[in-house]
């Protein structure tokens, strides 16, 4: 059976660590099975590892330290990527995403791509100063797939509604486009409001996205300005799904949640500007 060529190492730690899992495995002379075996995985997960479709963790890298005696090469390896920054995070997150079951998703300050219509997506590009805004708005509305086939629960801020992006024909249309999908029985969307009450909470400094899927367990996605962060560590991914239920437990249910879009979308009734 043809094996697939492994990611090319240049392309970040990740891609090297499953490159040298490959090397390693046959400088052995091991199969995959083999070291499924020793790492006490499946051999389909050796390989999704070495293709670099799913990360060795650090529970497992110790693992294979112990047993091929390398010094801690693979911890070292691992945890220098889990710490970096590289630039295929956002391209894995998107493989992620559609394969999962379920998706947990917290916004602060935008609605978050599942939920954007063309025009406000391209508004939001335009005014980030993207000058050719289609490929992207095309890619996002075509991500969109997955609501047909996931959970997917999102908490968003209150400012999200608010926020003015694009005119007040886009803002109405974005918002009415959420009450409309939340009516899915897959798709539930909450409102954490906006008041003294509620107060500071974690979560304020960035959005978050948790995703769950048969094949790869759970990751979780982080946002901050200039990029993202890809985390597939359990202990770390626990951390975060602990920040997302405590997000949560500020937000409105969801008929509240919906009085509360139908407000803001009220809101921008008044005359387009563009």
């Amino acid at each position: 059976m043809a094996t697939n060529p492994s990611p090319d190492p240049k392309d970040g730690m990740w891609a090297f660590i499953a490159y040298y899992l490959r090397f390693c495995r046959t400088q052995r002379g091991l199969s995959g099975e083999a070291v499924g075996r020793v790492i006490n995985a499946s051999k389909a997960t050796v390989s999704r590892i070495e293709n670099g479709i799913e990360r060795l963790d650090a529970k497992r890298a110790a693992t294979l330290d112990r047993a091929w005696e390398t010094g801690g090469v693979f911890s070292l390896l691992v945890w220098y990527a889990s710490i970096g920054h590289d630039p295929q995070w956002l391209a894995q997150y998107k493989t992620f995403e559609q394969r999962a079951r379920i998706i947990r998703i917290f916004e602060p300050l935008l609605i978050t791509g599942l939920l954007q219509t063309e025009d406000y997506a391209r508004a939001l590009l335009t005014g980030g100063g993207v000058s050719d805004p289609e490929p992207d708005v095309a890619e996002r509305i075509e991500r969109q797939s997955v609501l047909d086939r996931a959970f997917v629960m999102v908490l968003l801020s209150e400012a999200t509604l608010r926020w003015p992006v694009g005119s007040p024909r886009i803002m109405r249309e974005q918002l009415a486009h959420i009450l409309q999908v939340a009516e899915r029985p897959n798709i539930v969307v909450h409102i954490v409001p906006q008041t003294f009450d509620t107060g500071a909470y974690p979560g304020l400094d960035g959005g978050v996205k948790l995703v769950t899927g048969d094949d790869f367990g759970e990751v979780a996605y982080t946002e901050s300005l200039g990029g993202g962060r890809l985390i597939s560590s359990p202990t770390e991914v626990a951390e975060y799904a602990i920040l997302f239920a405590r997000i949560g437990a500020k937000a409105l249910p969801e008929h509240r949640s919906r009085a509360l879009i139908t407000k803001a979308m009220e809101a921008f009734s008044g005359d387009d500007v563009a």
